[in-house]
């Protein structure tokens, strides 16, 4: 039997049936069994596998969900892990990946790669970059291990290419993009149904298991939707994803 951390956040409790059912429905077919062992601090999925496909469940949950590094050590430089925004100061973007021991320590990524990597260098304050890119507490993330310092409990880390070029794409597309945090997919869907407001909206793009974004249609603001489908969905939190602001502040600059 193996417990492992996946890179999978709740918010409440029900949703931890969710991810149960979930799991039972990836692993169908398979000779294994999981149960759920609780939650990390910040809410991060703990699970128990075991059976005669264990390392098979385990790849597949490793491609399709994503295995936290649950121990520092286990941390690869190099290494692409998905996260969530844990916390941002001044000087740093905190990203919570998974790690529990010998102490729980999060990924950070300077201000200075994040400068280099979203506004071409420039001497922007993390606070802004914060706001033009919607990075908010909860935010899943992407980051390319940078270096781990095992003596100081410290690993550095930067966007990864896969989530720059996640980043691109929205940039070209033009579209408005409100991210939902804290809400399932369905929950979303049936929000935006209900306020009719899935007239003004392309689709719904999963960023984890309950966090989505909405893309808007063209010419349809996304914080306009925050107030009308807030109400349908009270326990989640919202971020705005908007181009146009974007290339307000970097011009004819593109994401490296």
């Amino acid at each position: 039997m193996s417990t492992v951390t996946l890179s999978t956040k709740v918010y409440n409790n029900f949703q931890l049936r969710l991810v149960d059912e979930n799991l039972k429905s990836m692993l169908k077919g398979l000779k294994v069994k999981t149960k759920i062992r609780g939650v990390s601090s910040h809410g991060l999925v703990q699970i128990a596998v075991s059976g005669e496909d264990e390392k098979v469940a385990l790849n597949y949950l490793d491609g399709e969900i994503g295995l936290c590094p649950a121990f520092l050590e286990h941390v690869e430089k190099f290494s692409t892990v998905k996260g969530y925004v844990a916390s941002l100061n001044e000087k740093e973007l905190c990203v919570d990946i998974g790690i529990l021991s010998p102490t729980p320590v999060d990924a950070v990524a300077s201000l200075e790669s994040l400068q280099a990597q979203l506004v071409d260098g420039r001497k922007m304050a993390l606070k802004k970059i914060a706001d033009v890119f919607g990075f908010v507490e909860n935010l899943p993330l992407s980051v390319k291990i940078c270096s781990v310092v095992k003596e100081d409990s410290r690993v550095e880390a930067m966007l990864s290419e896969e989530q720059l070029g996640v980043y691109r794409s929205w940039i070209g597309s033009l579209l408005d993009r409100l991210i939902v945090l804290g809400a399932s997919f369905n929950e979303v869907m049936l929000g935006l149904r209900r306020t009719r407001c899935n007239r003004d909206v392309v689709r719904v793009e999963p960023l984890g298991l309950f966090e989505n974004a909405v893309v808007c249609k063209l010419g349809t603001d996304a914080v306009g939707l925050i107030p009308k489908i807030g109400g349908k969905l009270r326990s989640a939190d919202f971020s705005i994803f908007n181009p146009r602001k974007i290339a307000g502040c970097l011009g004819d600059y593109s994401i490296v």
